[in-house]
């Protein structure tokens, strides 16, 4: 089984070209959707004093996204990019949990802060979703009721809450300090 992976793009809008771009962005996301092992996309839009964005790209696998990277749909999204684009995309590639929190290449949140964000989080978990999971999967080995309930609460991190999470604490999530 292959595990699934994460492209995190940056790219910055040419200024006076932002709407443009947002139609750019939406086109290209919606290109990758038509290939197999897409999972799903996330955009991180920049503050006011930015126009760099953030796309954030999941597939279900290294080929699947080595598919999408080598197409020509994609190939003539990015051509169709350098009107709306400035200089030239950063991207990086991670697998895994690594994307819960560095989905800002260029900034990283401080370990105290997500820590603070985690515990929470993680708490809920165990009160809400772990009993009903433990219900619902009685009769099963115990090996089995846990290895269910980590799975659920690792995809729902992973691909629900923490990116919905980092979107709306990226403010202070990200902020540097005076």
């Amino acid at each position: 089984m292959s595990e699934p992976v994460t492209v995190i793009v940056t790219r910055t809008a040419r200024a006076g070209k932002v709407q443009e771009f947002e139609e750019w962005m939406q086109g290209i996301i919606g290109a990758a959707k038509g290939f197999a092992g897409y999972m799903g996309a996330d955009i991180i839009r920049p503050d006011p004093a930015s126009l760099e964005y953030v796309i954030i790209l999941r597939f279900d696998s290294y080929a699947a996204l080595e598919r999408w990277q080598r197409s020509e749909e994609r190939q003539g999204w990015i051509e169709k990019s350098r009107a709306v684009v400035e200089g030239e995309p950063r991207m990086e590639v991670q697998a895994g949990l690594d994307f819960w929190f560095t989905p800002r290449a260029s900034k990283v949140a401080p370990r105290y802060k997500m820590a603070l964000i985690v515990i929470p989080v993680i708490s809920v978990l165990l009160l809400t979703l772990v009993p009903f999971i433990q219900q619902a999967t009685e009769g099963l080995p115990a090996i089995l009721r846990t290895v269910a309930g980590v799975v659920i609460m690792v995809l729902l991190m992973t691909y629900v809450i923490m990116p919905a999470i980092t979107r709306a604490t990226a403010p202070w999530l990200y902020k540097k300090r005076a």
